[in-house]
C-alpha cells in the first residue's frame, strides 16, 4: 500500500476514502485485464477461464471477515447487500404487525429508508437507542452501525449479541465504514448479519460489496428478488433456494469488479489490518489536531473511540465551499448532509459537515494541503 503502488497520489490529495478510496495499479490491472479477455473471447468465456479467481474472492472476504466461505455474498454495494438481507426476512414472514425494528442514530440513510417503508406496510415500529444495550424484550430486529458515515464515532457494540440471542433474534451491523479500515471479526462481534462496500476503505471498484450472514440465519431469509444466481428453477412450479449465502447474489454482475475486489482484499491482507488501522488512527489524530488549532473550527467527532473518518464545521463557511475551494487546490473532501444521517445530525442541529478521511498512503503533507484551506477560508 506504498504510494508508489498508487498512480492517483500523483495527481491529488484524496482525502475523500470514506466514500470512494484511491485503487492500487495491481487492482486496475486485474480488473482491466478481465475486460479484455471478456472483449476477446466473450464474457461468459471469459468467467469460465477465470472461475477459480472468482471463487477465491469469496475465500479471501470470509478471511477479511473470520467468517466461512458459505456465509459471504458477493455484491454490488452495501445496501444492496442489507436490501437483501433484511427484505429476506420481511419476504420469509419474520416480521408481524407491531413488531419493534431497533436502531441506533448512525443509522445509515438506505437502511433507514427500509425501515420506514417497512414501517409504511407491515405497521412496524422504529426505536431509536441511545444505549446499545437497552433493547427492548419485543424488539424483533436489532440494526446498529459500527462507525458513522458522517462521523468518526465508533461504536462498542460489545454484549448486544448477548442479549439478541437471548430474545432469538437477528443482530445486523452496519459494518460499511469499518471493514478496510479496522479489524472487523463477525465472530468477536457476534452480529448475525453485516454488510459492506468495496470501494471505501478495501479500495475496491465501485459497484463491489459483502454480505455476511451467519449460517443459522441463512435458511431463514427468502430474498427479493432471486433469480437463477441463487435459486435454481427446479420444476415448472416450483424453485429452490441456494442453501449458503449465495441465496442473496444475482446472476448478472461485474465480473471483473468482482475480480478486483478479490485482489484489493488481498493486498489489504497482506499488508496487514492492524497495521492499516494504526495508520489511518495516526493520520487522522494529527488532522484533528491541526483543526483544533484553527479559528472558528468545531470538529464533530465526539470524544469517543474514533477513527478515520474527521467532520468538522467552520463558523460562517459553507461546507461546500470548503470542498470545493480544496478542490481547486487539489485536495479531495466531501460533505456529509443530514439525509445522510438525520437521526443523529438532526438532534445536533447540523445540516451539513466538512468529512477529510485519510487512508494508510496519505501523508502529513497532503493533511497540510487541507489546512492551508481552512486557514483561507
Amino acid at each position: 500500500f506504498a504510494r508508489r503502488q498508487t498512480p492517483g497520489c500523483a495527481s491529488v490529495a484524496h482525502l475523500n476514502n470514506a466514500g470512494a478510496a484511491l485503487q492500487t495499479a495491481t487492482t486496475f490491472d486485474v480488473v482491466t485485464s478481465h475486460l479484455k479477455l471478456e472483449a476477446a473471447f466473450g464474457g461468459y468465456e471469459a468467467a469460465v477461464m477465470a472461475a477459480s479467481g472468482l471463487e477465491n474472492v469469496r475465500t479471501s472476504a470470509a478471511r477479511l471477515l473470520n467468517a466461512t466461505p458459505s456465509e459471504v455474498a458477493l455484491m454490488t454495494s452495501d445496501s444492496h447487500a442489507f436490501m437483501k438481507a433484511f427484505w429476506g426476512l420481511v419476504v420469509a414472514g419474520w416480521f408481524n404487525k407491531g413488531d419493534v425494528i431497533v436502531v441506533d442514530r448512525l443509522s445509515y440513510t438506505s437502511h433507514q429508508l427500509a425501515f420506514l417503508q417497512a414501517r409504511r406496510m407491515l405497521q412496524l415500529r422504529i426505536e431509536v437507542c441511545d444505549d446499545l444495550l437497552d433493547i427492548p424484550s419485543d424488539a424483533r430486529l436489532v440494526a446498529y452501525t459500527l462507525i458513522g458515515t458522517h462521523s468518526g464515532k465508533v461504536h462498542d457494540v460489545s454484549g448486544v449479541s448477548d442479549r439478541t440471542r437471548s430474545l432469538g433474534i437477528p443482530f445486523f451491523l452496519d459494518g460499511c465504514q469499518a471493514v478496510g479500515q479496522r479489524v472487523v471479526d463477525v465472530e468477536s462481534l457476534g452480529c448475525d448479519v453485516l454488510t459492506a462496500t468495496g470501494r471505501k476503505w478495501l479500495r475496491g471498484p465501485r459497484g463491489t460489496g459483502l454480505l455476511y450472514v451467519r449460517q443459522q440465519w441463512i435458511a431463514q431469509m427468502e430474498p427479493p428478488g432471486i433469480d437463477g444466481g441463487g435459486a435454481l428453477w427446479s420444476d415448472t412450479d416450483s424453485y429452490e433456494l441456494a442453501s449458503d449465502a449465495r441465496r442473496f447474489e444475482e446472476f448478472e454482475t461485474s465480473f471483473a469488479c468482482r475480480l478486483g475486489l478479490g485482489a484489493a482484499i488481498d493486498q489489504a491482507l497482506d499488508t496487514g489490518i492492524p497495521a492499516i488501522a494504526a495508520r489511518v488512527s495516526d493520520l487522522a489524530e494529527e488532522l484533528r489536531a491541526g483543526l483544533q488549532g484553527k479559528q472558528g473550527v468545531t470538529l464533530q467527532d465526539g470524544d469517543d473511540d474514533r477513527c478515520g473518518i474527521v467532520t468538522f464545521t467552520v463558523d460562517g463557511v459553507d461546507p461546500v465551499d470548503i470542498q470545493r475551494a480544496a478542490a481547486a487546490k487539489g485536495v479531495n473532501v466531501s460533505v456529509s448532509s443530514a439525509p445522510f444521517a438525520r437521526l443523529d445530525m438532526d438532534r445536533r442541529g447540523l445540516a451539513q459537515l466538512v468529512r477529510a478521511s485519510p487512508h494508510a498512503y496519505n501523508t502529513q503533507d497532503e493533511l497540510g494541503q487541507l489546512l492551508d484551506v481552512i486557514s483561507a477560508s
